[in-house]
């Protein structure tokens, strides 16, 4: 990678400690979490996380108001997210790296946040803090420098198409619709968080979790490639939504897509949580 290059799907270990040796301009961000107990991200932070990172909280800093209608996770606008951007520190220009213990599933969601407002240098380490920690890491306890507060995050054109439940209802059947949660939530057979169990009509299942290994990192991208290429079929990238339970682990699916060089697609930010408080849209199950 040249000097001048940045990082805008994964990075491992090893090229984050590359930059860390370098002292290349860098921010890391924690983004660790827990659906069952929302603190549970903030505690392990605080016991030991990357040195110098922030910590992005997925309800106070990753999504705005719910209403009952939008979902459980809805979107904040794109101002107030810039806002809360530079509150972390993010800056025109400087490569984002953000983790979590999950596997990615919450870091992918600030990725893809942070290329909604415009901020093309950002990327999730691969394995996150399990993968640093088995590199030799080190951990801190030590909180970073609160960042300017008088800097501000100009709002760029966005870099993560996404559309609403309105926009997806009339197209239903003219776009690949992609599921990332677990087969049982998908089929309508469980159904813990959401009122109603089931799925959109037409749409495919892909676990996110079965982007990657076992060791916790992403499948390599010829093979994440092969994956979704037999799920798109004749579809193109541009082609394809991801939706999920609250628009969280889509994001993982689309940072897969776009790691194995199948960028474009878009988010259906609302998902499940919010097609499903609405009873005039249709439901499928099986």
């Amino acid at each position: 990678m040249t000097a001048n290059a940045s990082y805008t799907a994964l990075i491992n270990v090893a090229q984050l400690q590359d930059l860390l040796a370098a002292g290349a301009p860098l921010l890391i961000i924690d983004a660790s979490f827990d659906l069952a107990d929302p603190a549970v991200g903030e505690r392990a932070y605080a016991a030991g996380h990357l040195p110098g990172a922030h910590y992005a909280h997925l309800d106070r800093d990753l999504s705005g108001a719910k209403t009952g209608r939008n979902g459980r996770h809805p979107l904040p606008t794109r101002e107030a997210f810039a806002a809360t951007a530079a509150r972390l520190g993010v800056r025109p220009g400087v490569q984002v790296v953000t983790y979590d213990s999950q596997g990615g599933m919450y870091a992918a969601r600030l990725w893809w946040m942070l290329r909604w407002i415009g901020h093309g240098a950002v990327a999730v380490l691969d394995g996150g803090l399990p993968a640093w920690t088995a590199a030799g890491g080190a951990l801190s306890q030590t909180l970073p420098a609160t960042p300017d507060a008088s800097a501000a995050y100009p709002l760029g054109e966005s870099l993560a198409p996404s559309l609403d439940g309105d926009a997806l209802l009339a197209r239903l059947g003219r776009v690949r619709l992609i599921d990332a949660r677990a087969g049982e939530r998908f089929r309508g057979e469980v159904e813990p968080l959401d009122k109603l169990a089931g799925h959109i009509p037409g749409a495919s299942n892909r676990f996110f979790k079965d982007n990657l290994q076992a060791d916790g990192r992403f499948k390599p991208a010829a093979a994440l490639r092969e994956d979704f290429t037999a799920l798109l079929g004749a579809r193109a990238p541009a082609e394809v939504v991801h939706q999920c339970g609250s628009g969280v682990t889509a994001c993982h699916n689309l940072l897969a897509m776009e790691f194995a060089g199948l960028g474009g697609s878009q988010l259906y930010p609302g998902s499940w949580s919010e097609w499903s408080s609405d009873p005039s849209r249709p439901v499928a199950r099986g």
